[in-house]
C-alpha cells in the first residue's frame, strides 16, 4: 500500500488491533469513529508486527510514543489516537462513512497528478535527505508545469471558478 500512487484513507469503525492496526498505519490518512480502539498486542503473544508496524509507527508518532505502544501492548481509544497524531480525525460513529467519503471527494477534486507527486515526494522524504527531496521537487514541478491540469488550475484561478482536472 505504501507504494500506491493514489492516496489511501483508513476508515476505522471498531477494533484495529495487530494486523488491523498495521493496515491503518499503511494508509495515508486515518479517520476513526468514537468507538474505534487501536493498538498492537503482538508482544502479549510473543510476536512482533510482521506487516511494517515497527517501521511505520515511529515515523507517524515519534520514537518514544511508538515504544510505549509496542512495548506495553495496550489498546487506546480513538481520542487518544487522535491526540498523539495517529488518527487524523475522530467523528461520531454515524458520521464515519460520510466524513471519509467527503475527505476522499475533496482529495479527488484536486489535480490527480499533483496529489500523486505530493505523496511520492513525502514518501521520498522518509528515506532521503533534504537536498534530494528538493531535487525531486524541481523535477516534479517541471513535470507538472507541462500538464493540462496545471493550465486548468491557472485558468480556473484567473476565471474565479472551481477547476475541472482530468489527470493529464
Amino acid at each position: 500500500m505504501l507504494s500506491l500512487d493514489k492516496p489511501t484513507i483508513a476508515s476505522v469503525n471498531g477494533p484495529a488491533i495487530g494486523w488491523g492496526f498495521e493496515l491503518a498505519q499503511l494508509c495515508d490518512i486515518r479517520v476513526a469513529s468514537e468507538k474505534a480502539v487501536l493498538g498492537d498486542m503482538h508482544v502479549k503473544r510473543g510476536l512482533v508486527p510482521d506487516n511494517g508496524g515497527h517501521w511505520l509507527l515511529p515515523r507517524l508518532i515519534g520514537w518514544a510514543k511508538a515504544c510505549e505502544i509496542m512495548f506495553l501492548g495496550e489498546r487506546m481509544d480513538a481520542k487518544e489516537a487522535e491526540r498523539i497524531g495517529l488518527v487524523n480525525k475522530v467523528v461520531p460513529d454515524e458520521e464515519l462513512a460520510q466524513t471519509t467519503k467527503e475527505w476522499a471527494t475533496k482529495i479527488a477534486n484536486n489535480a490527480p497528478l499533483a496529489v500523486q507527486m505530493s505523496k511520492k515526494q513525502m514518501r521520498l522524504g522518509l528515506s532521503s535527505d533534504y537536498e534530494s527531496n528538493l531535487e525531486f521537487s524541481v523535477f516534479a514541478q517541471g513535470t507538472l508545469f507541462q500538464t493540462e491540469d496545471f493550465r486548468e488550475g491557472v485558468r480556473s484561478f484567473t476565471e474565479k471558478r472551481e477547476p475541472v482536472f482530468k489527470g493529464r
